[in-house]
């Protein structure tokens, strides 16, 4: 089995600098041609992580999305409006209220397929601004004995920003809001929306279940930080990190002077670079000789751990407890090698420019999500978005909508969102859903067909073309 957690590098004792000895180790090998033009002017955050380097050498993919995307230093997502028209990029709740309503369908049907349990919960990985929530909570409302049975809504959440949007969104009043105590702003922790208890958490270890959870990562995982690997030759695999870019090589700072570090003169930006021998990490995570078996010389590979981590609580929590779960997200149901990119203003970045600046993420494998869940829960899918919505009724829903106006420029807009949903030239081929039951379950859920043998227990691999 792949390892969940990565092994981190090993260090000797000062008898060179400590940036110096990183470099000797990693090599400055280039590993793609693309990289970051050394003339921009660095972010405040993109100065904090060439320092990190100087310091002590090139850093994995994931450290540098961990920072770039959730730094209190002007990490990415601590910016709040990153979402809709006037952000970067629109997710599918944001397109239409059709979409939260369907999931919450989908939870209802799925409620009394599995008797009705009288005490559920909400749970909500990486929340956005709330619209996903609040539609699904306001669909439910229709059917008044599975609302009844609502306990709490939990928001797994870091971003002080974003929660203050989702505590507004969900209609919770500040003057019932618990705060995040010492948090520099207004943080909620824990409040009361249209009746209903809302709590947010930083991490998923943080939410506490006494009830069936219902579950939905939507566009969660596919920010989660990735390693990146390449396959050498005579079965050695290199690591990918991420190095400084400019013309003259960045000054090293012996230990005399990290107490005292100094903005660099330079304006750096960012570069590939490949581990010249075999990384501990890399040894690690590729062990499994099945894994290895798909790959050949020149192959590169892109693993979450964290993303193993917590879909493997996730799928823990529903089978102890009795719930269900959705994760939804751009992906291929096999490995890939290339695809961590940047998204600024609804186009695609160089991930290695102004850090913070820009989404950064990576296309999901399902094949390993499922493969790190398959002892824990049942995972059925993924099959595309757009024919899990078909299935669920979205065209019918659309005709109510329809109905419900007169207006011309209204119902084209209805249209137009529901074909950006489901048209596989859209989002309807490139979004996958994945359903996860309890282990025990004997439910067969909507619109999901039984797995066969060879998608319980192969991992996909997608040869990448050199």
């Amino acid at each position: 089995m792949i390892p969940r957690v990565l092994a981190a590098r090993s260090s000797r004792c000062f008898r060179e600098p400590v940036g110096r000895m990183a470099r000797r180790l990693y090599g400055t090998k280039p590993d793609l041609s693309v990289g970051s033009s050394p003339d921009t002017d660095l972010t405040r955050l993109g100065q904090h992580i060439r320092d990190i380097i100087v310091a002590t050498g090139p850093i994995s993919v994931s450290k540098y999305m961990q920072l770039a995307l959730t730094s209190p230093i002007g990490g990415y997502y601590t910016r709040g409006q990153v979402f809709g028209s006037s952000g970067d990029f629109i997710t599918s709740p944001e397109i239409s209220q059709m979409y939260g309503e369907l999931l919450a369908i989908w939870f209802v049907l799925h409620w009394e397929q599995t008797g009705r349990p009288s005490r559920t919960s909400f749970v909500e990985l990486g929340p956005g601004r709330g619209t996903l929530m609040s539609d699904m909570l306001r669909a439910s409302r229709k059917f008044p004995e599975f609302f009844a049975t609502i306990q709490t809504v939990h928001m797994v959440e870091r971003s002080p920003e974003l929660r203050k949007v989702q505590h507004d969104v969900l209609g919770c009043e500040w003057e019932k809001t618990e705060r995040v105590e010492d948090a520099p702003v207004d943080t909620p922790k824990r409040s009361v929306g249209r009746g209903l208890r809302v709590e947010w958490h930083d991490s998923v270890e943080q939410v506490q279940m006494d009830s069936a959870p219902f579950v939905v990562a939507h566009e969660f995982f596919d920010a989660l930080p990735v390693h990146k690997f390449e396959r050498g030759a005579k079965d050695a695999w290199h690591e990918i990190l991420i190095d400084v870019a400019e013309p003259k090589a960045p000054t090293v700072l012996t230990p005399k002077y990290m107490g005292s570090l100094q903005p660099a003169p330079t304006t750096a930006q960012f570069k590939y670079v490949r581990t010249r021998s075999n990384s501990a990490s890399a040894a690690m995570l590729m062990r499994d000789p099945r894994v290895v078996a798909q790959f050949e010389q020149g192959d590169k590979v892109e693993v979450a751990p964290e993303g193993a981590r917590i879909m493997a609580w996730l799928a823990e929590l529903i089978s102890e407890h009795g719930g269900l779960g959705l994760v939804i997200d751009y992906g291929q149901d096999w490995t890939q090698g290339d695809t961590f990119r940047g998204i600024r203003k609804h186009k695609f970045a160089d991930p290695l420019s102004c850090p913070g600046s820009m989404d950064l993420t990576a296309d999901v494998d399902f094949s390993y999500l499922r493969f790190v869940a398959r002892d824990l829960a049942q995972c059925h899918g993924p099959i595309e978005q757009g024919t899990f919505l078909h299935a669920l009724g979205i065209q019918a829903r659309l005709q109510q909508l329809l109905n419900s106006t007169k207006d011309r420029k209204v119902q084209q807009n209805l249209v137009d969102c529901y074909k950006r949903l489901t048209d596989p030239q859209s989002m309807g081929r490139v979004y996958k859903v994945m359903a996860v039951l309890p282990k025990s379950s004997t439910c067969m859920p909507v619109p999901f067909a039984p797995p066969t043998k060879d998608e319980l227990n192969k991992i996909k691999v997608e040869k990448i073309v050199k």
